[in-house]
């Protein structure tokens, strides 16, 4: 049952098949799995290992489109280039995930699926899919031509996920959750109508804006969120680059910037920004009054002490040196203490701690 064929089926009653790890030996598992994932999808690898290889596969062809659930434990999925000379129309898959996560490469862009996304994949083009943890999936396979969308517009979605909280993937979501299970049960001629709708909803669902152009969105500012942490547990590695933050989080540099535009700001400028924070905090610690300023700049990630004190006072309005000795002075309470002649002197400057344990507390009421 190739993801390739699209040779319509004119009896209009589904074809069904089924595949399940637990049909055979435990010892036949990994190659039972692999074998059966290839059938249904048609030019894929999938690398499996024979300890932990578990899986159900059901797939149904309907007229020109094939409906497939698979879930399984972790595994990968790999589509390699095709041959030179082979047709470049192929077919498309749409892949929603309902539990687990997965990890999309395409093109060296690396890109995380969560549960209820949908991401529309070209059978022509080369493509990774890796399910790092137990996962459920529903799949449509069709010919592209059946969506009618142009290339452009279809280079524009393909291997972005689709979160289902976009108006019309709100509605795709739960359609592809049953439609597995529903398809087989159809009355002939009902399948191809509902699945032609389906199909419909699906141009709809690839002309709405992708989740990249909405960093505010929830997921994106979830996202966002777990980016900052990773910066801020990061901030004193120089080699700390927008890079490979991306490359951390399975994103495009493109995509960490649009994240950011939400903030008012760049990535680049959000990093100086909190290192610059950590250095003023480390500067009014009395514990790191021995460090040199070019020390606690390092400890914070700046190559250049020179780089830091111009960022410093461009962001503070006065020198690091300045704001040390403000603050340490400022932040050191004065003890006053009595002269053998009994007036009051100002005496040498305590910490606020020590000055606070010299009151004795009140003695028991006199008899």
């Amino acid at each position: 049952m190739s993801s390739d064929a699209a040779t319509p089926d004119r009896t209009r009653k589904p074809t069904t098949a089924r595949f399940s790890t637990d049909d055979v030996a435990e010892h036949r598992r990994a190659a039972y799995w692999s074998d059966a994932l290839t059938r249904v999808f048609g030019g894929v690898e999938v690398p499996v290992a024979d300890e932990g290889c578990r899986g159900t596969v059901q797939a149904s062809l309907l007229g020109l489109v094939q409906v497939v659930t698979v879930e399984g434990a972790p595994m990968a999925m790999n589509r390699p280039a095709q041959p030179a000379g082979s047709r470049p129309d192929g077919c498309l898959m749409v892949m929603s995930l309902f539990d687990g996560t997965a990890v999309v490469t395409r093109g060296g862009q690396v890109t995380p699926v969560r549960p209820g996304e949908t991401v529309f994949y070209d059978s022509a083009r080369p493509m990774r899919i890796d399910f790092t943890s137990a996962f459920r999936v529903a799949c449509l396979i069709f010919p592209r031509t059946l969506i009618g969308l142009p290339d452009t517009h279809l280079r524009r979605v393909l291997g972005a996920p689709i979160s289902r909280c976009a108006p019309s993937a709100s509605l795709l979501w739960p359609l592809l959750a049953g439609l597995g299970e529903t398809v087989p049960k159809l009355p002939p001629g009902s399948g191809e109508v509902l699945l032609r709708h389906v199909v419909g909803l699906l141009s709809v669902v690839a002309e709405e804006p992708l989740p990249a152009d909405h960093p505010s969105s929830p997921a994106s500012q979830d996202l966002l969120s777990r980016i900052k942490s990773y910066i801020d547990q990061r901030l004193g590695d120089p080699a700390l680059s927008l890079a490979s933050i991306a490359r951390a989080h399975h994103i495009s540099v493109r995509y960490l910037h649009k994240l950011f535009e939400s903030e008012d700001t760049t990535a680049s400028r959000w990093i100086q920004r909190r290192r610059l924070q950590r250095c003023r905090h480390e500067l009014a610690r009395q514990e790191s009054a021995t460090l040199t300023i070019s020390s606690v700049a390092r400890q914070s990630g700046f190559s250049s002490a020179a780089h830091f004190s111009r960022a410093f006072r461009r962001a503070y309005g006065m020198s690091p040196a300045e704001w040390r000795e403000k603050v340490l002075r400022e932040s050191e309470p004065v003890q006053t203490r009595k002269t053998a002649t009994g007036t009051a002197e100002r005496g040498t400057r305590m910490p606020l701690l020590s000055a606070l344990s010299l009151r004795r507390p009140p003695g028991p009421a006199a008899a």
